[in-house]
């Protein structure tokens, strides 16, 4: 694309478009095959949007299965060794830190954060607005607009901070934060946390995209046993990690 910078010894495979105004920086390989024995040469892409930072030593494979796609949208940053597999379908505004992982199939929501050393097992997928703690791991799906730590990784919370900067109003993110106690914090089933929800009367956006997230998960949404305290092995309340 258009004003695209590329900086050296960086290697880009075939099939790969790149948005407008991105950097690419030293040593990174974009576009390469896809670590995949069920990859047979097929004709696959990497689709890159606008706006976009790829640092040094990253990696971007081509998708498995002919005329598929890795798609990354516009506005994101991966940072020093990071790897993003094959067919995974990563939004906009995105950020994953240094040596950060993803498997095969994952997808990101828009704004989700993944900080350091943070993986994720493949066909993962994970919300809108998710912020990850450091050196978490998970095999299953991550809720939208939650605070994530631990392996497995466990919603500690809202992601108040991250809402407020994007400017979701008080009364959602209030509403989101009742609705994440009941659903992981309160000792209910699922079950009973929903239908506790919809006895109050919840009439909010964010939590019905929140609950839809939960329900059509095909993984699961990993839920503590309810004998752990709110304080987390780090120490760390529901309410004090933020961005």
């Amino acid at each position: 694309g258009a004003h695209t910078r590329i900086g050296s010894h960086v290697v880009i495979g075939e099939r790969t478009i790149t948005g407008e105004q991105c950097f690419i920086d030293s040593f990174a390989a974009v576009g390469g095959e896809p670590q995949d024995f069920s990859y047979k040469g097929e004709p696959t892409r990497v689709r890159i949007g606008d706006r976009t930072t790829t640092r040094e030593y990253t990696t971007v494979n081509r998708a498995t299965g002919e005329g598929q796609e890795t798609v990354i949208g516009s506005d994101w940053m991966l940072m020093e060794y990071v790897h993003v597999a094959h067919n995974c379908q990563i939004g906009n505004h995105v950020i994953m830190v240094n040596t950060s992982q993803i498997a095969g199939y994952v997808e990101l929501g828009d704004y989700a954060y993944m900080s350091a050393l943070t993986i994720l097992h493949q066909f993962v997928k994970v919300g809108r607005f998710a912020l990850l703690s450091g050196a978490t791991g998970s095999r299953q799906d991550l809720p939208p607009f939650t605070l994530l730590d631990g392996r497995p990784a466990a919603v500690r919370g809202v992601n108040k901070v991250g809402l407020k900067r994007r400017g979701v109003g008080l009364d959602s993110r209030t509403h989101l934060t009742k609705a994440v106690k009941l659903l992981f914090q309160s000792g209910l089933t699922i079950e009973e946390a929903v239908s506790k929800l919809a006895a109050d009367e919840l009439a909010d956006p964010y939590v019905d995209e929140l609950l839809t997230f939960i329900k059509t998960s095909k993984r699961g949404v990993y839920r503590e046993p309810f004998n752990r305290t709110e304080r987390d092995k780090t120490g760390l309340g529901v309410d004090e990690l933020t961005v």
